[in-house]
C-alpha cells in the first residue's frame, strides 16, 4: 500500500500562502512608506498577486480600504491655505482689469477720432475736384461729422 504523502502538499501550500501574504504585507508597507496613494490595484501589482486574492483576505482588505481613505487627498485641501486667493486679492485684480478696460475704451475712442480725421483729410481733395467752382460770395459752411 502506498504511503500517504499529502502532508507534504499541505505544508507546501501553507508555505506558499504565507509567502504570498508576506509579499502583500511588504508591498503595502512599502507603498505607505513612500506616500503613494493606496489602491487594490497598486498593492496587487507591487506584491505580484491578484486583486481578487486581496479582496478574499479580510484583514488585508480592511487595511487597504482604511489606508485608501487615509491617503486620498481631500478636495478642499488640494491647494494649501497659504496659496489660496484672498478676497482682497480678487478685488484688486478685478479693479485692475476694470481700469485697464477703461483705458482701452479711451484709446479706442481716440483712435476712431484720428481715423475719421485722416479719412476726412484724404477725401477733401477728391471732393474739391468733384465740386463746381462757387462764386466768391457764396461760400458754404463746413459740417463736421463726429467719430464713428
Amino acid at each position: 500500500m502506498p504511503s500517504d504523502n499529502s502532508h507534504h502538499l499541505a505544508a507546501a501550500a501553507r508555505r506558499r500562502a504565507e509567502l504570498t501574504r508576506a509579499k502583500a504585507v511588504q508591498a503595502l508597507r512599502e507603498l505607505v512608506r513612500t506616500g503613494e496613494v493606496i489602491s487594490f490595484d497598486r498593492v496587487a501589482r507591487a506584491a505580484g498577486v491578484s486583486r481578487s486574492w486581496l479582496y478574499a483576505q479580510p484583514d488585508l482588505r480592511a487595511e487597504i480600504e482604511r489606508l485608501r481613505q487615509a491617503t486620498r487627498p481631500a478636495p478642499e485641501q488640494r491647494v494649501p491655505a497659504i496659496q489660496r486667493t484672498s478676497e482682497a486679492s480678487l478685488l484688486a485684480r478685478l479693479q485692475s482689469a476694470l481700469d485697464r478696460n477703461r483705458e482701452l475704451a479711451k484709446e479706442n475712442q481716440r483712435l476712431r477720432r484720428q481715423l475719421a480725421q485722416a479719412l476726412g483729410e484724404r477725401r477733401a481733395p477728391q471732393l474739391a475736384e468733384d465740386q463746381p467752382a462757387e462764386p466768391a460770395g457764396q461760400r458754404r459752411s463746413s459740417i463736421t461729422i463726429g467719430p464713428c
